[in-house]
């Protein structure tokens, strides 16, 4: 949904934006001529007798008065909290400093450096854990400076410059890069044209309600995070994480990256990789592990700002039905809202009593229901929700009083989510609700905070010494969002907290729907900051209807990934402006492979469901019917992503770190391991031109085209209109099962096995299974299931997939067959000579053909309980 602005005349605007790139002249001009600190050198350093930790006390060379007084002195600790987790933070000696709350983030204490030490004079030394592969040296030159390098390659990960800068509103730290090695990803969120980043560029980290379609500016979340993939020795990856929630510059230069931050403390985290996945995992394992997504959220969702009435919700439901498109979700906007309100409903155009009965209606079809709300709760004296809320104190302070601003509804209170009452406020008001109107999700928006008015300035917190480059134009920081000098539960300023509002917002929305339901939530945020994969889902926000915008989805999306927010999609066909036949055909075929898949406009744009032109709804059955068929396989990769972070939809250097070209392929995508997806970004094109790393690849449409090459090359393929390429990778086995309009239905079909074998004629793949909504994945109960596969061709003789059973108890429990397998990849003629099962001679039915450059044999005809472990094999005669 977009912000709302008041119009302007075209006067007014010019005048604005003369101003605004006046105002970016001098700031820009001033902050970059200036010298800010002279450094810090080393007084004392200790360790810690067992060897987990070394600390050094430091104090300024020489004091500069720029943006503030230098903190006299500093301590500096570098610990290893894991084998692969290195730690290094740098606070004020004398007075503590304002640092993400343990409760929001909970991880180890900092270490106690006072006690069981050896000191030593301040000279250089090194540090290292025998268990890490991170080496740690702080040296005593004058200013000090410090390094992590890697022990097994003497690579060099994050080296300091000699100029630490510390002050109370001003920190400044730069560490040097290898030009031409490093290869940088993460540091969110902006829209950007590539996915690797691109040096000369200012990354600003501050929460704002600016649309998504604009390009390089700071939008609606903070990831001060940042993978490094290593071009020599090629594909060592290491991933860097600032924990501050401060507002931020972070410049990248190629050569270097400098932090400009506003406050708190200098917090880093180190993670060892070395590949892309376990810095992810390794990552993950601090920030929290991305919360599981119930089952059905992976079919298709529909919304739309501007849906006039329950008909209008009714007749869109049936034209999907009629279109025979699957529809698993239908959304709502604020459109349902009386006057805007959250948690009410229009009496007019959607009363309760009827769309009760439209849920009621829809639950019966298999299909969900999820409506929007946002944080700000209406000064109504005469709505139920803000007398509750100003009975229980719960709302975000300035100057006094409650901080008045002003959103849809009018005049608003903004919830304080630091105050634990405001957590049970809110989930009281969600459970209220739901006993209306029984949702299944909840969508929470304009949570950065967006405000439509520009608070006034209070005090000092208002006006920085250094100006972030907040909206690409030094925007004061205050601007359309609360006001930085509002006060938080616990005497928590919003200067330092305001990132965090989302994050916040997300976990007790998340903790109210589990308690509400006993279900597993699920909560669409957007705002997002470091581990809000831990309780919600994200999408990238208000994006356009231009061919621009569904390019740059994709390197959006694979950005999430890195930040363990998997489940993230975009504003299929575009949320604003008018789409177009054409490009809402292409955009649904890709966001058909998007993690989470919602078709999206604004109020003031044309109607784009998917059944209004033939066109599109062909491309669209076509492109849903396969994602329906890999289900089980997005189902799997949720919960890998659950258990270690593992993003679902991955830049090809996941699986192929070694291959530099991978590095820069951001129109291009896999889906977990196994599949590739190389859509049409540019109108009227009827081919693509996609890159394939090494391997055996075959089109998911047709077995018989296929790709195979030993460096990795690129193709020009056919991309009809209706069309999307998409391909699995030799050395894969995809879990199937058939395409049904609804998750509900596909779940109750059989499976199909699609075993790929690779250039050593083997492949693997896994399984998990569950109920779906059950608030753990893979709990201490036994209902859940989890199965590995392995394929391989032994001895030209036997073609044979076999199961191992970690759990079986779902899949024993709901009576889930295997009823057929695809083998792919057969680099030979052969003759079949039965098919055995379990060990016993099998009349299931067998079909070879040669496709192309490869054979397909089929095997189908069969029942195999998929909770038991079992073994299919085809015997098998090389033809001559």
């Amino acid at each position: 949904m977009a912000l709302s602005m008041e119009p302007k005349s075209f006067s007014q605007i010019s005048i604005t934006i003369f101003l605004f790139f006046f105002h970016f002249f001098l700031v820009s001009s001033s902050q970059e001529e200036i010298t800010v600190g002279h450094g810090y050198e080393v007084e004392s350093v200790s360790r810690d007798l067992s060897g987990n930790w070394l600390a050094a006390e430091l104090t300024v060379v020489e004091k500069s008065s720029v943006f503030g007084d230098d903190i006299q002195n500093l301590n500096i600790v570098a610990s290893y909290e894991t084998k692969d987790r290195l730690r290094v933070r740098i606070t004020d000696s004398d007075h503590e400093r304002w640092e993400v709350p343990q409760h929001v983030i909970p991880r180890k204490p900092t270490p106690e450096t006072k006690r069981l030490v050896s000191q030593s004079k301040p000279e250089t030394q090194s540090f290292f854990h025998h268990t890490s592969d991170l080496n740690f040296t702080i040296h005593a030159t004058s200013p000090f400076r410090f390094t992590v390098s890697r022990r097994s390659t003497g690579d060099i990960l994050f080296d300091t410059l000699p100029r630490l800068v510390f002050k109370d509103r001003y920190l400044e730290i730069t560490s040097s890069l290898p030009l031409g090695k490093s290869n940088l990803y993460g540091l969110g969120e902006h829209t950007k044209e590539a996915l690797r980043l691109v040096p000369n560029d200012t990354f600003t980290l501050w929460n704002t309600d600016i649309a998504s379609a604009n390009l390089d500016l700071n939008l609606y979340g903070s990831h001060p995070f940042y993978m490094d993939v290593r071009s020599s020795p090629a594909g060592t990856t290491h991933g860097v994480l600032l924990l501050n929630s401060n507002g931020m510059d972070v410049l990248y230069g190629g050569d270097y990256i400098t932090y400009k931050v506003i406050g708190g403390i200098l917090d880093f985290y180190f993670f060892a990789g070395p590949t892309p996945l376990e810095v992810v995992d390794q990552y993950t394992q601090l920030i929290g592990r991305p919360t599981p997504m119930p089952y059905w959220s992976f079919g298709f969702h529909q919304c739309k700002y501007g849906y006039k009435n329950l008909a209008d919700l009714e007749g869109v439901v049936e034209g999907y039905a009629k279109a025979d498109i699957p529809l698993e979700v239908m959304w709502t906007d604020i459109d349902y809202m009386d006057a805007y309100k959250d948690f009410t409903l229009d009496p007019i155009n959607f009363p309760a009593d009827k769309m009760k009965i439209f849920v009621d209606n829809i639950h019966k079809n298999g299909q969900k229901y999820v409506v929007i709300i946002d944080p700000g709760i209406n000064t109504n004296m005469s709505y139920p929700t803000f007398l509750r809320g100003l009975k229980d104190d719960i709302f975000l302070k300035w100057n006094g009083s409650n901080y008045l601003g002003k959103v849809w509804p009018g005049p608003v209170y903004f919830p304080d989510f630091f105050n634990p009452t405001a957590h049970k406020f809110w989930a009281n008001e969600i459970s209220i609700f739901r006993e209306t109107l029984p949702i299944d999700g909840l969508w929470i928006d304009m949570n950065e905070i967006s405000n439509f008015v520009d608070p006034p300035m209070l005090n000092s917190l208002d006006d920085p010494p250094y100006k972030i480059n907040n909206s690409g134009v030094f925007r004061p920081i205050s601007n359309k969002t609360a006001p930085v000098s509002a006060i938080h539960y616990g005497n928590i300023t919003e200067y330092d907290a305001h990132n965090l509002f989302g994050f916040l917002e997300s976990m007790a929305t998340n903790y109210a729907l589990i308690n509400d339901t006993g279900k597993r939530p699920f909560v669409l945020t957007r705002s997002t900051f470091v581990g809000s994969g831990k309780y919600a889902a994200h999408w990238t926000g208000d994006n356009f209807a231009t061919w621009n915008d569904l390019a740059y989805s994709i390197p959006s999306i694979l950005d999430f990934g890195l930040f363990g927010i998997p489940m993230v999609g975009a504003d299929i066909c575009g949320f604003g402006g008018n789409t177009t036949e054409e490009l809402c055909r292409r955009w649904i075929q890709l966001g058909a492979f998007y993690p989470f898949a919602r078709d999206h406009s604004s109020i003031d744009t044309i109607r784009q469901e998917l059944y209004l032109w033939e066109s599109v709804a062909a491309s669209a059955r076509k492109a849903l019917g396969l994602r329906y068929c890999l289900l089980p396989y997005f189902y799997t990769l949720m919960y890998g992503a659950h258990m270690s972070g593992a993003p679902i939809a991955r830049p090809l250097f996941f699986s192929f770190p070694q291959d530099l070209t991978s590095y820069d392929i951001h129109t291009q995508f896999l889906i977990g391991n196994g599949i590739m997806v190389s859509p049409v970004l540019s109108p009227g094109k009827v081919t693509v031109n996609a890159y394939f790393p090494k391997g055996r690849w075959f089109n998911m449409f047709d077995y018989s085209q296929s790709v195979y090459n030993e460096n990795g090359k690129f193709m020009t393929l056919d991309a009809p209109e209706d069309t999307i390429n998409v391909h699995v990778n030799g050395g894969n086995i995809i879990p199937m099962q058939r395409a049904e309009k609804t998750t509900e239905l596909a779940r109750k079909s059989g499976f199909e096995l699609l075993v790929v074998f690779n250039e050593a004629r083997s492949a693997y793949g896994e399984l998990y299974l569950d109920d779906g909504d059950s608030v753990q994945m893979a709990g201490d109960r036994a209902d859940w299931s989890l199965v590995r596969f392995e394929g391989e061709i032994f001895e030209e003789r036997e073609i044979r997939v076999r199961s191992n059973v970690v759990n079986g108890g779902y899949g024993l429990g709901e009576r889930l067959v295997v009823e057929k397998v695809v083998f792919l990849g057969l680099d030979f003629e052969l003759r079949i000579s039965g098919v055995v099962i379990n060990g016993n001679y099998s009349n299931a039915k067998v079909e070879y053909e040669k496709k192309g450059e490869f054979g397909v044999l089929e095997v189908q005809g069969f029942t195999q309980l998929i909770g038991e472990e079992f073994e299919i094999k085809v015997d098998i005669e090389v033809a001559s």
